[in-house]
């Protein structure tokens, strides 16, 4: 019977083990957002692939923060004091040169939403930085592993020219830096900007496209928005239910939700078919997985 049962259970468990675990802003709930130690972090802890945001600075730099200004939530001013609320977009990355950027300490102050954070005094790092760090280090310490990268670009028509560039620019310098790295084919560009989209399918069809969703709209007008077929549809985890996945699937769409921490969610999402996961603890994947 004990073999019986371990045989229903095994096509679940290579499914489980072959979905694609992405380490959400590195993994943000152990160590801090989108900074090396946190993709050196989810490296370690076994994702396939590493998910960052990127904005664009006053020189025309590629560098991964959530937002296009210093965050309250995760920044000390440049005298070490923490930047109140209603005075972070006065910090616009877009009006700033990176070398003054990287002053900031992006890693020491306490987050509020996640407690359980090493804290250590980090940077906002360059894209190009990242890519050099983790393809080295895999290849030193993993080699023969295959990483990916999720790359989402920041942009809203009502930050164009203010707080980012117009999104064909923006996706212009983002591709600068990924093609002589030579990775493009484990690159996925993601966003809830389908302007980036639609500029990365024309311009540079080689890369594959990621629309991120949060609405409430339908599958079939969030499609008609974009305007093609991306390789991934990517929502809210809790938009999602078996019959919308297999929707997409018949459309030949992956699916791959965010942000799920909580195991039971996982459990859920998995078992809804989905293709993979984004998460701030993807740590807490791997013990579902074994348990």
């Amino acid at each position: 019977m004990r073999h019986f049962c371990l045989l229903l259970l095994l096509p679940f468990a290579t499914f489980a083990q072959n979905l694609d675990i992405q380490g959400h802003r590195g993994c943000r709930g152990l160590l801090p957002e989108n900074s090396i130690e946190a993709m050196k972090k989810a490296i370690d802890l076994g994702v396939t692939t590493l998910e960052m945001d990127v904005v664009i600075s006053k020189d025309k730099q590629v560098l991964l923060s959530h937002e296009p200004f210093m965050s309250h939530e995760i920044t000390l001013d440049l005298n070490g004091q923490e930047i109140a609320e209603t005075d972070e977009k006065n910090f616009n990355l877009y009006q700033m040169d990176y070398a003054q950027i990287k002053q900031y300490d992006c890693g020491s102050k306490i987050h509020p939403r996640f407690l359980d954070q090493t804290k250590i005094k980090t940077y906002k790092p360059l894209l190009s930085e990242v890519i050099d760090f983790a393809e080295s280090y895999v290849n030193e310490k993993y080699p023969g592993r295959k990483l990916f990268y999720n790359i989402e670009t920041k942009t809203t028509p009502e930050g164009d020219a203010i707080f980012h560039p117009k999104p064909n620019e923006f996706v212009d310098l983002l591709v600068s830096v990924i093609k002589p790295k030579q990775i493009s084919e484990r690159v996925y560009i993601q966003s809830f900007d389908v302007r980036t989209l639609q500029h990365l399918h024309t311009a540079y069809s080689e890369f594959k496209t990621v629309l991120l969703v949060e609405n409430k709209l339908s599958i079939a007008k969030n499609l008609a928005l974009l305007g093609f077929k991306p390789d991934v549809y990517s929502p809210e985890f809790i938009l999602l239910d078996e019959r919308k996945v297999e929707m997409l699937h018949k459309k030949g769409i992956k699916v791959i939700p965010w942000t799920v921490n909580k195991k039971e969610d996982m459990n859920k999402v998995i078992k809804y078919g989905v293709d993979g996961l984004i998460s701030d603890y993807p740590d807490r994947y791997f013990e579902w997985a074994a348990e």
